[in-house]
Formats: C-alpha cells, sequence, structure tokens
C-alpha cells in the first residue's frame, strides 16, 4: 500500500515544504522575469535597451511561470481546503494578477512587430503592469494570509466569508506588497545586470543597490512589526497523525504570537538574518554579475523561508474563528493521495529541473544587442 511510504504526519510536512519549493521555484525564476518588466523603462531609456531587456526573458519566461501552475496545482491537491478557501477569499487580488499577466505573452509577442513609438511605448507601459502589480499582490497575499482572511466553517464544512478584498488589504497587507515588488526588482536588475552590458548593465547595478535598500528597510519594519502586531498560536489539537477536522482545536489570537517558532528554535533567526546579508552580498559582488545574482537568489529563498517559518503550522488562519483556521495538519487530503502524488513528484520533479537546467544552459551567455537591432522581426 502507497500509505506505508511515509506515515501520515510526516507526510503533511513533506507536502507543507514541497508546495513551498514549487512557490520558491517560480519566485527565483519567474521572480526575475516580473522584476525586468517592472524595471522596464528605468533600465532600458532607448527602444534598443528596451528590446535587449525583452530578450533577456523572451526565451524563457513563458517555461518559468509553469512553476506558478505548479504550485496552485499541488495546493489544489495536496490542500483542497487551503485552495478553496485562497481562491475564494482573494479571488479580486488572484483575478487583478491575472488579468496583469495577460500582457505578458501579448506584450512579448506584438511589442516589436510595429515600428511606431507610441505602439511600442503602449506595450511597454503593459509590460510594466505585467510585472510590478503581480509582484505586488503576491506579496499582498502573503501579508493578508499573516493578518488572517475572514472565514468560517458552516456545521456542513461550507466556507462562508465575512468582508471584501479591499477591507482585508490592511496597511501590513500593502507593506507585503511592497516588500515583494522590491524584492523582485532586486532580483529582476541582478539577471539584467548578468545578461546585458553597456549602459543598461550600469544602471542596473544601481538598481540592484536601490532595490536592495528599499526590500531590507521594508523587510526589517515587517519584521519589527510582527513581534507587536496579534498573531496565531496553536493551543490544543488532535493528533496530527490523523484526519483532522479544522474546526477541532483552540488557537489563540495574541500579540507577538507570530514570533513563536523563533522563541521556540532560536536558529531560524539565521533565515531573516540570512535574507539581509544576501542583498548586501548582491550589491557587494554587483561587478561580478553571476555572483550578484547568486546571492540575489539567495535573498529570495531566504524571505520566504522566513514566512514559512512564521507561519509554520498555519496556512490560512481565520481573523473571523480562529478557531476555524487551516494548517498543516487539517487540511490536507487523505494520506493515500499524498503518498501518489509524493511518487509522482519524486519522478517527474527530477525531470523538469533537469530540463529547466538543459534550457538556461543553451540559452547561458549576454544578449547581443548588435544582432537584435539587425534582426527586427525574428527577435523580441
Amino acid at each position: 500500500m502507497v500509505e506505508h511510504i511515509l506515515d501520515y504526519a510526516t507526510l503533511k510536512v513533506v507536502w507543507w515544504g514541497l508546495v513551498g519549493v514549487l512557490l520558491t521555484g517560480f519566485a527565483l525564476t519567474d521572480g526575475f522575469d516580473l522584476g525586468i518588466g517592472a524595471l522596464l523603462r528605468v533600465l532600458g531609456r532607448t527602444d534598443a535597451e528596451r528590446r535587449a531587456l525583452l530578450n533577456a526573458i523572451g526565451p524563457t519566461w513563458d517555461g518559468n511561470q509553469v512553476w506558478l501552475i505548479l504550485g496552485a496545482g499541488a495546493v489544489f491537491a495536496a490542500e483542497p481546503l487551503v485552495y478553496a478557501g485562497a481562491f475564494s477569499g482573494l479571488y479580486p487580488a488572484l483575478l487583478a494578477a491575472l488579468y496583469a499577466l495577460f500582457f505578458r505573452p501579448t506584450g512579448f509577442e506584438y511589442r516589436s512587430k510595429i515600428r511606431d513609438a507610441r505602439w511600442r511605448n503602449l506595450w511597454d507601459w503593459g509590460l510594466v503592469a505585467g510585472g510590478a502589480v503581480p509582484a505586488f499582490l503576491f506579496g499582498a497575499a502573503f501579508g493578508i494570509l499573516i493578518g488572517g482572511v475572514p472565514f468560517r466553517f458552516d456545521a456542513t464544512m461550507r466556507l462562508h466569508f465575512s468582508g471584501s478584498f479591499l477591507s482585508m488589504l490592511t496597511p501590513f497587507a500593502i507593506l507585503g506588497g511592497l516588500i515583494s515588488l522590491a524584492l523582485l526588482a532586486m532580483h529582476g536588475a541582478a539577471w539584467a545586470n548578468l545578461k546585458v552590458r553597456g549602459t543598461v548593465q550600469e544602471r542596473a547595478q544601481r538598481w540592484i543597490g536601490i532595490a536592495g535598500g528599499a526590500f531590507a528597510a521594508l523587510f526589517t519594519a515587517g519584521g519589527v512589526w510582527l513581534a507587536f502586531r496579534p498573531g496565531y498560536r496553536i493551543e490544543a489539537m488532535g493528533d496530527p497523525g490523523a484526519a483532522l477536522d479544522p474546526r477541532m482545536k483552540h488557537v489563540a489570537h495574541e500579540a507577538g504570537a507570530w514570533l513563536g517558532n523563533f522563541h521556540a528554535h532560536p536558529a531560524l533567526w539565521l533565515v531573516p538574518a540570512l535574507a539581509l546579508a544576501a542583498v548586501a552580498a548582491a550589491w557587494a559582488l554587483r561587478k561580478r554579475p553571476l555572483a550578484a545574482f547568486a546571492a540575489s537568489s539567495a535573498a529570495v529563498v531566504a524571505a520566504l523561508a522566513t514566512i514559512g517559518a512564521t507561519m509554520f503550522p498555519f496556512l490560512m488562519p481565520s481573523s473571523l474563528v480562529p478557531d476555524h483556521s487551516l494548517t498543516a495538519w487539517d487540511a490536507c487530503s487523505s494520506h493515500k493521495t499524498l503518498a501518489i502524488m509524493l511518487i509522482a513528484t519524486a519522478v517527474f520533479l527530477p525531470i523538469i529541473l533537469a530540463y529547466t537546467r538543459w534550457v538556461y544552459r543553451v540559452l547561458r551567455g549576454p544578449v547581443d544587442e548588435g544582432r537584435i537591432t539587425r534582426d527586427e522581426y525574428g527577435t523580441y
């Protein structure tokens, strides 16, 4: 029986980690795409410079975005209650991100097909929106989750929401959006520094410092804010190795509770410290593009790991009825489902990673701005 691969409690933690890995894969790869989109008109001052930036991400952006689809699919299959709740309560934000993302495929394909400056400027602004809006909204969504989503379950386990997306868009959620936007802008600047030469590279190096500094300041402010704002803590719950009803636990809602995992395991403080150190390293190594991009990638991983360490085991806390909060213990699919999915993941995830590595190896090296200028319609 596949259920004998791992016990149920361990599988729940494994899938909590795997979902985090998939979302991190999205942030690492499509994150620099979004960052370059957000900075397109800042890093590129001329049409040729902007085309160079687009060709730095154009061949791989759609493959990078597959990580988001994989992450959403994993949440749907492994944590269906979270999927249902998030895609209901946060639907306006997700829809706005989706509409903004529409500008990316159309912008890449059609922007350079007509030489008219007004046409290209229109698509440039569309690509800016397609990068900045999702980057902000994804971070705001995490800020909303940390603040709690106003939902509850009724006697038949149906989800009921109170309020609207705008009511959930609190100052802390906006701070989360700005943190995400600054982080991905730095990551995009680090990729531009790696892939483009000349004046664009010099601007990208400056923006590693500007966006990285903004991220460090906002990230630190968010951490201080968490120390004083109300958080969630499980006080009583059933056996994590059993199939649990998310309503059958007691959750405390009190100031400073989000730092409970850090107080219980002081080594976790190294995770946010690594995020800040990696940002400083990206700036210090800006003249060594590959090392700077590696440092930027480490900052992205550490920032997301900080969120995971802060919230574990909570996935979607309830601000309406804290006891109905969804956690890694009581929002999962069945033992058999998680085991079968783990087998499929063990087979296909290495294939995806190997293919991704091959693609980036084939496409390594800087963008040739001269070739782009000569090939008016064969490049982006």
